[in-house]
């Protein structure tokens, strides 16, 4: 399916070590959140990767015409490495779209009291400048 009105939305249940997929295209929200440890990374993230881009292809063919900002939020308490890695290749895919002027918030949800995921929020900042950051501290 290439049209984006009928691109299927996609919920994946979270588990011990897999955060939950929650991806309304037809809303233009995509969500993870829990934890993230998978025994293959690559291939966890890989197909939603894949998913997202042929979603944000679909998106800047039509934005002039279908404008919508896209909302990502990211809640992920604890990742692995090889977690971080993939991460950074979604991140990146969405701000490369950004960069094409489709516009598309991130939403960072943190613990207070955790540094490294404030830290690593802050980086995603940094180095993902296209995309609207939204850090959040977890109530």
């Amino acid at each position: 399916m290439t049209d984006i009105i009928t691109t299927d939305n996609l919920h994946i249940v979270g588990t011990a070590s897999t955060p939950t997929v929650d991806f309304r295209f037809d809303a233009h929200q995509l969500s993870l959140s829990g934890e993230s440890y998978p025994e293959n990374a690559a291939a966890f993230y890989g197909p939603l990767i894949e998913r997202i881009q042929r979603y944000l292809q679909a998106r800047l063919t039509i934005m002039a015409t279908q404008p919508a900002r896209i909302d990502v939020h990211v809640s992920l308490p604890y990742f692995n490495s090889s977690s971080t890695k993939m991460l950074f290749s979604l991140f990146n895919l969405l701000d490369q779209a950004a960069q094409q002027q489709l516009p598309i918030a991130l939403h960072w949800y943190y613990d207070q009291e955790d540094d490294i995921a404030e830290e690593f929020g802050q980086e995603l900042h940094i180095d993902f400048s296209a995309l609207e950051f939204h850090p959040h501290i977890l109530e």
